[in-house]
């Protein structure tokens, strides 16, 4: 038996199904509870935030992780077919990453701790605020992210957009333009606002566009 092609396979069927965990969580709060959360009253939000935000952030975040490094081994399989789509891909993967544990999850556990408070009868962390807009901007990012990012890996497995070392300086070019418009939107993420990312339909939409652009930019159109 092929023990390192079953480890190598196994490897890939975990990051497929952490990265349906993790994109999945990430769907549904950026599509279903912020919605809810939005027009819920005060001790809806305070029940929902002590009991089932946690459960579902624990979740969100171990998948991210897993996701993160299965994703890594697989990447070093790939080292010999490298291409800028999955160069791209990987870089938009690990911000995302970044994001989840850097941003999102530390400033939701302040969010948590106040809601928490106020349940137990104390008063509210006059940072929750702050740190829910904070959270809310890295997870919208993510969420900008997320199409183009899932694009650019399905392309490679089936096109290999921009294969390093075929088409030379047109390769690089495409890399380099690809790095500067994330490094844009991941630098928004940390410092800027939410702008066209703030409703649903904003994200959405912005989304497809940012993946139809990284789409030509690695096919050097």
């Amino acid at each position: 038996m092929d023990f390192m092609g079953l480890f190598d396979y196994a490897v890939r069927w975990g990051h497929y199904l952490f990265g349906i965990t993790w994109i999945g969580l990430l769907y549904y709060f950026n599509f279903v509870q912020g919605g809810y959360m939005a027009a819920a009253s005060d001790e809806a939000k305070v029940d929902a935030f002590t009991k089932l935000v946690p459960k579902a952030l624990w979740w969100f975040r171990w998948g991210a992780a897993f996701t993160f490094l299965t994703g890594l081994y697989l990447l070093y399989l790939a080292m010999t077919g490298l291409s800028v789509d999955l160069l791209l891909a990987a870089l938009m993967a690990t911000l995302m990453f970044l994001n989840v544990w850097g941003i999102i999850w530390p400033n939701q556990k302040i969010v948590i701790a106040s809601n928490e408070s106020v349940r137990d009868g104390g008063e509210a962390d006059p940072a929750a605020a702050g740190a829910a807009a904070k959270a809310l901007l890295a997870s919208r990012t993510n969420t900008f992210f997320s199409m183009p990012m899932l694009f650019l890996m399905g392309s490679h497995g089936h096109f290999m957009l921009g294969a390093v070392g075929d088409s030379g300086l047109a390769s690089m070019t495409s890399l380099w333009v690809g790095i500067v418009i994330i490094a844009a939107i991941e630098a928004n993420a940390i410092w800027g606002k939410t702008m066209v990312l703030t409703t649903v339909r904003g994200v959405i939409v912005s989304s497809l566009v940012l993946t139809v652009v990284m789409g030509l930019v690695v096919a050097n159109l």
